[in-house]
């Protein structure tokens, strides 16, 4: 999307939000969105299921009067980001899956964590739900390697004569340092998640705020780093923070949720698994994992009373 016609659809929605009202009659089972009072039970639910979550209130100059004070928008701080999504190993662009769209001349979105068509033996049939089975999907994928601390001798084990003394002294030449190469250390990012209720789209919306291993803010180029290549290009925009001021974020362009989302659900209700609008924070969770493969947060819960 461009700026300019980025910066006019903005101010158009904003007059819409101003002068329209917010959905109050639920639309759920038909287009899979969400009333405000339908977000905050996703929320309390998501929040429940996963104490990492939280409810905040933000500025109280930019709180929605259709919400509680104190459950304006949900935040999970500090979620790590081992690596960057272009670096993701065995990353394949042909393993790419539509999940949304379809429509002639429109682009849907895409997953890049694996085809469930391919996925397991016993996945058979047509499915495009992203990874909605109980995954550990956000859990660390942690040092595996062996430990080789026993084949370093402890200090104390060193015995050094006169001989070893004097070669060990300085000799007034200067040092030669073997250092690691920069680009082989592991930088480890973190970022501050969000999740706001978008009134125009009747959906949620998903933030951005990285940091670096020093916790300086990262620039929206960097943060592109940790997107998926295809939505990177795509539905990645840098707004203000609608409940925190002075905060200008990277977000997951909500324009194509509702499809996504009545995709995901309608699935899950056609394969005979019950789905509540509770869960509704769970399953866009699972979605969102596409987008940023690599950025931790918890969306471990099953989905669908399985």
């Amino acid at each position: 999307m461009s700026n300019l016609k980025h910066t006019l659809h903005t101010l158009f929605k904003q007059t819409v939000e101003t002068v329209t009202p917010p959905l109050t009659k639920s639309q759920f089972e038909e287009k899979r969105v969400l009333t405000p009072d339908e977000f905050v039970a996703a929320g309390d639910y998501l929040v429940h299921a996963c104490p990492t979550w939280s409810w905040e209130g933000g500025d109280p100059k930019k709180r929605r009067t259709y919400f509680p004070a104190n459950k304006q928008f949900l935040v999970t701080r500090n979620v790590p980001c081992l690596k960057r999504a272009t670096e993701l190993e065995g990353y394949n662009p042909n393993s790419e899956f539509a999940v949304g769209g379809g429509e002639e001349g429109e682009e849907g979105w895409v997953a890049t964590h694996s085809d469930p068509a391919a996925a397991g033996s016993g996945a058979a049939g047509k499915e495009d739900v992203p990874s909605i089975e109980a995954a550990g999907g956000a859990g660390g994928s942690g040092g595996a390697g062996g430990n080789k601390d026993d084949d370093i001798p402890d200090i104390t084990d060193l015995e050094l004569n006169e001989a070893d003394d004097e070669a060990a002294a300085p000799s007034g030449r200067p040092y030669l340092r073997a250092e690691e190469p920069a680009d082989n250390i592991m930088r480890t990012r973190t970022y501050d998640l969000y999740i706001t209720y978008d009134q125009y789209y009747q959906v949620p919306r998903f933030w951005l705020v990285g940091h670096d291993e020093s916790r300086k803010p990262l620039l929206p180029q960097q943060v592109m780093e940790d997107v998926s290549e295809e939505h990177a290009r795509k539905t990645i925009t840098v707004d203000p923070h609608p409940h925190l001021a002075g905060l200008s974020a990277a977000s997951i362009h909500p324009c194509r949720h509702a499809d996504v989302m009545k995709k995901l659900v309608d699935n899950l209700v056609e394969a005979g698994r019950e789905f509540k609008v509770e869960q509704y924070l769970v399953l866009f969770l699972k979605f969102i994992a596409s987008v940023v493969p690599t950025i931790q947060y918890d969306y471990t819960m099953s989905v669908g009373n399985e």
